[in-house]
């Protein structure tokens, strides 16, 4: 017997044909003699709801309050799928994070996880129950109830499985396993068998949606073993390991992020403490910085050129503007219409020339690389928005075509 915990997005669930699709899955698996704890996010578009609904009422509602209604989302969610297991012959019990005591900062709205409580959750399972739990949300030291942002349910999910050293943690999606790219956008993708946790976290953070960086992160420091498998296919999924069992090949995926706006300080003079100076003002006001790339002009004067998100771009550009005197630039230039590209394989490490190869289909199809940045097992560049789509399909055929 073993312990699977089992996560299944908003789509998966998002009316009584899914949902009953969903408890076929988890009953399949109970029956078979494990202990089984499911985390699910809220009905299909049920988040995008509530958050329009909140507006009406106030325009500007408070992170606590909406972390408060958001919540309802996934109540709903595991309390109608543990109708449905009943309805199965299954015995299944729905649980908030409170009730688990999945305990989390105060940072309402992008709340981080402190501690799980395994207490509840074991009770449960010992009386042969499907746990059903509330991704997504947790709660703070003042007893108010908090979300976990963007991917919070991939997170919780892994939280969970690693909390109770679960044998398994089962990611459902729309699609059966990470591919080497998009595979609604880029043909000839194809599905991988296994990848590891470097691999993939480089892809969720560059753009890939399959699984949310911050899932990958937790799996990876508590070395859960992941699948990503599809909740509309039985198929083998994709595993996700600390170390892949097959050979690696010199590039695992493709991956497209157009959350992106670059951002150039010009006129700075060329002299030690800019890039400091610039970037720890960034820094203090919680803005992330990417790719950077520094360049000497004529008569000394030098340019700062650096990435942010794309919701970041204004502030950042505003903040810099406050401290123009103390930094000493001439100008702010952005520009939001670009987007990142970017290979990830650990197969880098040891083949020389990916980078000229990526570089070659780019020009093959003439689109002009804007700005590079590289590491280990992971080459972006940066392209005009307009060719994204375009370089995603040139860099895969180069790398994966037949």
């Amino acid at each position: 017997m073993s312990l699977i915990v089992q996560k299944f997005g908003g789509s998966s669930v998002a009316d009584p044909e899914k949902v009953r699709r969903v408890a076929g899955i988890i009953a399949e698996t109970y029956r078979a003699g494990n202990d089984v704890v499911v985390v699910l996010s809220a009905q299909g578009k049920t988040t995008d709801r509530l958050i329009a609904t909140a507006k009406e009422y106030n325009p500007r509602p408070s992170k606590r309050e909406m972390d408060m209604l958001l919540s309802t989302g996934e109540q709903q969610s595991v309390a109608l799928c543990a109708m449905m297991l009943e309805s199965m012959g299954i015995p299944a019990i729905s649980l908030t994070g409170w009730q688990v005591d999945f305990k989390t900062n105060s940072n309402y709205s992008n709340a981080a996880i402190k501690s799980v409580g395994q207490e509840r959750i074991r009770r449960e399972l010992d009386a042969r129950r499907v746990v059903l739990v509330t991704g997504f949300q947790g709660i703070n030291k003042y007893d108010d109830i908090t979300t976990l942002g963007r991917g919070g349910s991939d997170t919780s999910a892994v939280a969970i499985a690693a909390a109770l050293h679960a044998d398994l943690c089962q990611i459902y999606t729309d699609v059966d396993g990470v591919y080497t790219a998009d595979p609604n956008k880029v043909r000839g993708a194809k599905k991988l068998d296994e990848i590891t946790f470097d691999e993939m976290l480089e892809l969720a953070s560059m753009g890939a949606k399959v699984l949310h960086n911050r899932s990958v992160e937790m799996a990876k420091r508590y070395n859960v073993d992941l699948e990503v498998l599809s909740s509309y296919e039985k198929k083998p999924g994709t595993k996700v390991r600390r170390i892949s069992k097959v050979e690696q090949a010199e590039v695992s995926g493709v991956a497209k992020d157009v959350n992106v706006a670059r951002i150039t300080v010009i006129g700075m003079e060329d002299k030690p403490g800019i890039a400091f100076g610039i970037f720890s003002t960034l820094a203090k006001e919680k803005i992330n910085v990417d790719i950077i790339l520094q360049t000497l002009g004529h008569g000394g004067a030098q340019s700062i050129t650096f990435t942010v998100a794309r919701g970041d771009g204004e502030r950042a550009c505003e903040i810099l503007e406050q401290h123009i005197d103390e930094l000493g630039f001439s100008g702010l230039d952005m520009d939001t219409h670009v987007a990142k590209v970017s290979i990830v394989g650990a197969g880098m490490l040891t083949t020389s020339g990916i980078a000229a190869k990526m570089f070659d289909a780019l020009a093959s199809r003439k689109i002009n690389i804007k700005m590079i940045s590289t590491s280990e097992i992971k080459v972006s560049v940066l392209v005009d928005e307009d060719d994204a789509d375009k370089a995603v399909q040139a860099v895969h055929d180069k790398f994966f075509g037949d």
